[in-house]
């Protein structure tokens, strides 16, 4: 899935460990389901399904209907749909395979892209054959989404050993407190600083995540690109946001909440946490300026 994993689970059992060593296969499983970087994945099947319905894994089905919630979730602002955006923003390829540096001739122009399409009204699905059905023009990127996905989906397989918890590249699943009934400790990442943290938090269940636009970035045409598309325009997003942290009932809300304050900007950003009482984040802004919804401070280490 393009990042570094983490699987932790609170137990000295033998039982405990033996689960642990099969987390890797489990990833390695969902990933060649999920992976649009893989040719032979079956996303990269379906998307090359040229209209015709695909009957998918309960994996890829499972997957695709929480995009569609997430989809709901957040007023259209994070969608898998936006996958021809997102080549056509030179990221063609997993990212330790693009080139930080490299240039390209193509100047994206907002007239230039066609904005995301609507995952709920453009794909179809039958649930009595478990099949999905896309336009020729759609092709989906479960990106962020999957890896929210998969560490939830482990972090509840391995609560049967022990409370446990699962971090996918920044996705943070935490299945309860430790054995002594206390809250996990977090570190928040300082982007200014990388190797250092700017706040731990306390949490004992639910979802973490983090979304940026620091890390994932490239020169194409001259201009920094990045992997966060906004589906209004078919772009980059233009975002006063560096990086949104934000804590959810799970992962995968975590994750859609995250990516989509970043898109949204500081101040509607902040507004949409504040009304959802199950959301808290922090928003770390291009000035540097850290901003903290109301609830955030309850999961602040004092």
């Amino acid at each position: 899935m393009g990042c570094h994993m983490l699987a932790v689970v609170d137990s000295s059992s033998p039982a405990a460990e033996r689960a642990l060593q099969h987390v890797p296969a489990w990833f390695e499983e969902w990933e060649q389901a999920l992976s649009r970087f893989r040719f032979d994945s079956e996303l990269s099947r379906l998307n090359r399904s040229a209209g015709q319905p695909v009957t998918v894994s309960e994996t890829l089905w499972d997957v695709f209907h929480a995009a569609r919630r997430a989809e709901m979730f957040t007023g259209g602002l994070v969608r898998p749909t936006v996958l021809d955006a997102l080549v056509r923003a030179g990221y063609d390829r997993s990212f330790d395979l693009l080139p930080a540096l490299s240039e390209a001739s193509l100047t994206l122009t907002k007239a230039s892209i066609v904005e995301g399409p609507d995952l709920a009204t453009e794909a179809g699905w039958d649930a009595a054959t478990r099949s999905l059905y896309l336009p020729e023009s759609v092709h989906l990127d479960f990106g962020g989404l999957a890896k929210g996905w998969a560490a939830q989906k482990a972090s509840a397989r391995l609560e049967e050993y022990g409370p446990a918890l699962v971090d996918a590249g920044g996705d943070i699943a935490i299945s309860g407190p430790d054995t002594h009934g206390q809250p996990w400790a977090l570190g928040i990442r300082d982007p200014f600083q990388p190797d250092t943290h700017f706040e731990t938090l306390r949490v004992e269940r639910g979802g973490i995540a983090t979304s940026g636009i620091d890390y994932h970035r490239w020169l194409q045409g001259g201009v920094w690109n990045h992997h966060i598309i906004d589906p209004r325009t078919g772009l980059p997003v233009e975002t006063d946001i560096l990086t949104a942290t934000v804590i959810a009932p799970d992962a995968v809300q975590a994750e859609a909440a995250a990516k989509s304050v970043l898109i949204a900007g500081s101040r509607s950003g902040l507004d949409w946490l504040e009304v959802d009482q199950d959301l808290a984040g922090v928003l770390v802004l291009q000035s540097g300026e850290r901003v903290y919804s109301q609830r955030m401070t309850a999961y602040l280490w004092r």
